[in-house]
């Protein structure tokens, strides 16, 4: 009898194993199956104007002008330049943010650069811009602007850098990819984002989930623009490493720039952030 039970046991343990088993598979399906269509609200975090957006609308502030531009699709995105010279003929630097940054937050410390005028657009959804944002109507709408500014007779079209922050250093380097950038500067950028989700979720079949890609990696060898990559010590949402294998891949001149006990997002806090780059500008003259 006791080895009648006994063999029972031992047939129900691999029925066990086979359940648990179909429920973990069931399990990790569901959480791709999620993080596929709910991976635009992990990605993108559209920000409301900010109060300075607001002041300066309110006081035609001189120098900024509002600009909305409409897209081939028409969809209408708003945005700035900042004029910061009074010659016939600007040099032009266009910044693209942060995931999570309305970019008028930007106006006061881009109006400091000398010699070099900005333009500054907020994505599809953010500040007042029109519409969902999303990899490929960023990319489509980089070109856009380029475009719009390089036929602007108060713009030098031989003398228009592009910048980048975060997830717009992957816009900064699909742009420079596609038009001719006179410079480049990335702030924290990363390699590919497959790569960054990749280390933060291994279990994650990121090619098969990722809609959103953001290659520049793979866009940086044929890329021969002057680079400027500033990084945070402490970035722990990218990385320096994933800086570095950009940098290794760049197809021009390269300058690596680490602050030291900055993170992702206190980076732009310090006075030596904003002088490295106008320093690199005024070289790009």
């Amino acid at each position: 009898m006791r080895k009648i039970k006994k063999s029972i046991k031992e047939n129900k343990i691999p029925g066990i194993i086979l359940k648990a088993s179909a429920m973990i598979i069931i399990l990790y399906i569901l959480v791709c199956t999620a993080l596929y269509f709910y991976q635009d609200k992990l990605i993108f975090w559209p920000q409301q104007l900010s109060d300075e957006a607001r002041s300066i609308s309110a006081v035609k502030k001189s120098g900024i002008e509002e600009l909305e531009l409409k897209m081939k699709d028409g969809t209408v995105i708003r945005g700035w330049f900042v004029k910061n010279n009074g010659n016939e003929k600007t040099n032009l630097l266009i910044y693209f943010g942060g995931n999570a940054e309305e970019v008028s937050r930007n106006l006061n410390q881009v109006s400091k650069f000398q010699n070099w005028s900005v333009a500054l657009f907020n994505y599809r959804g953010y500040g007042a811009s029109e519409g969902t944002t999303g990899e490929r109507t960023m990319f489509s709408d980089a070109l856009e602007i380029y475009d719009y500014f390089s036929k602007r007779e108060d713009i030098d079209r031989n003398n228009i850098a592009v910048w980048g922050r975060s997830i717009g250093t992957g816009v900064a380097a699909y742009l420079s990819s596609q038009r001719q950038a006179s410079a480049v500067i990335l702030t924290s950028p990363y390699d590919s984002l497959g790569s960054v989700v990749k280390e933060k979720m291994p279990f994650l079949p990121v090619g098969l989930v990722l809609k959103h890609r953001f290659d520049s990696i793979g866009r940086a060898p044929s890329i021969k623009s002057p680079l400027l990559i500033i990084v945070g010590s402490e970035d722990t949402t990218i990385p320096a490493w994933h800086s570095r294998k950009l940098a290794e891949r760049w197809g021009g001149k390269v300058s690596f720039q680490e602050i030291i006990g900055e993170d992702h997002n206190s980076i732009s806090k310090t006075d030596g952030y904003w002088n490295r780059v106008s320093d690199f500008l005024e070289k790009q003259q």
